[in-house]
Formats: structure tokens, sequence, C-alpha cells
């Protein structure tokens, strides 16, 4: 069971949410919050493995909330759940350690699904909002990682990865086998000092920062 908490300002919005997941035999959702800091509260005196949070919310939003939490709880996964594809909030959410972001107007199944997949390690970008993230990443000055010993092979790896793709979608994009894919990953954490994907994905991100 995956101990899910779902943070939104809107109780409608919420009660449906926990209605929705609730009938997943592989969701067991454990609270609702009304902003961020209620989830960190949360978080502090309960188990918490994954928090679908909203962006928007008063008293403290769901990027500072995400950050609040990532913090202090670096187990947690937070997937940023939004009716807004704002360019600072996608950038900010994402530096702020979030494993998804997902715009309301998907499924509830593909909720689901995307609950599984980031709880599984992964990160997982709508696909309305994927190549607006590639764009503002292209944006940023490229890293250096030659004193880290990263092949060009390995640099393309951690931008895809940073872009939400799955092990199978960079094997195929690549033309390499997703078992090479995978060795390819465990070989840039181990150079990079780095746990997982995710933090993969943030380094990149934040420039080649892990704070």
């Amino acid at each position: 069971m995956i101990d899910v908490l779902i943070v939104d300002d809107d109780r409608i919005v919420r009660d449906s949410m926990k209605i929705i997941l609730s009938m997943d035999k592989d969701i067991n959702v454990v609270g609702t919050c009304s902003n961020g800091d209620e989830a960190y509260e949360f978080c502090r005196h309960n188990k918490v493995e994954l928090v679908l949070m909203d962006i928007r919310m008063p008293v403290c939003d769901g990027v500072l909330g995400t950050k609040k939490i990532m913090q202090t709880f670096g187990n947690i996964k937070v997937i940023i759940l939004t009716t807004f594809d704002d360019d600072h909030y996608i950038v900010d959410a994402l530096k702020n350690g979030a494993s998804g972001y997902l715009l309301k107007n998907i499924s509830p199944d593909s909720i689901i699904d995307a609950i599984k997949v980031v709880h599984n390690g992964s990160m997982l970008i709508h696909p309305d909002i994927a190549s607006k993230v590639t764009g503002l990443l292209t944006q940023q000055q490229e890293l250096d990682l030659s004193c880290h010993s990263i092949s060009e092979s390995e640099t393309q790896i951690i931008k895809l990865i940073a872009d939400g793709y799955s092990n199978k979608e960079i094997a195929e994009k690549m033309y390499l086998s997703e078992g090479t894919v995978k060795n390819k990953i465990s070989d840039i954490l181990d150079k990079l000092n780095l746990r997982d994907r995710t933090q993969i994905a943030i380094y990149y991100l934040k420039g080649g920062r892990i704070e």
C-alpha cells in the first residue's frame, strides 16, 4: 500500500480525490490538508510516502510546501497536481524536489498510475508541459560535468531524466538497450554521489547542486 496525503485548498477537490484514490487497492489515503503548512505538520506526525500537492493555496502554497517537506523528509515523494501550467511554478516545484508535475485535466486512472510510477522512483511530467520544461532547461547554462568523468552519452541521459523520460523511453531515443540505460544511470549515480533518478533530475535543474 502507498500511503498518500492529499493537499488542496478546495474541499470538494480533496474529498473527490480521496474517493477516487481509495478505489485503488494499492493506495491508502492517510489524510487531507488545505495548505503546505498543514501538510508539513501532518508529515511530522504520520507515515506518508507520497504527497499529492496543489500549487496555489493560501497560507503556504505548493511550491513552498514541497520545499519544507523535502528538506525534512527526503524519503517522501511529492507530485504537483494543478490547473496552472505557469513556467515559474513548474521550475520552482521541480527545483524544490517534486517528483512529478501533473495538470488536473488528466483522468483519474492517469493520476493513480502517476502515483505508482513516482512511488517506484521515477519522475513524471504531464505531456502538455514536458516540452515547456525542455525549453526552460535548454535556456540554462550547460553543465560542465567533465570533472565528474561524465561522458557525453551519460550527460544526454541526465537531460532526458530531467525531462521526465522513463528508462524505456530513454533507451528508444538513444538506440540503447534498457539494461544499458540502467547500467549507465547506476554509473551516473556513483559518479555524482546521488541516491536516485529524482536526485539526478534535481541536480540538473539546479545547475549541478543538491542541497
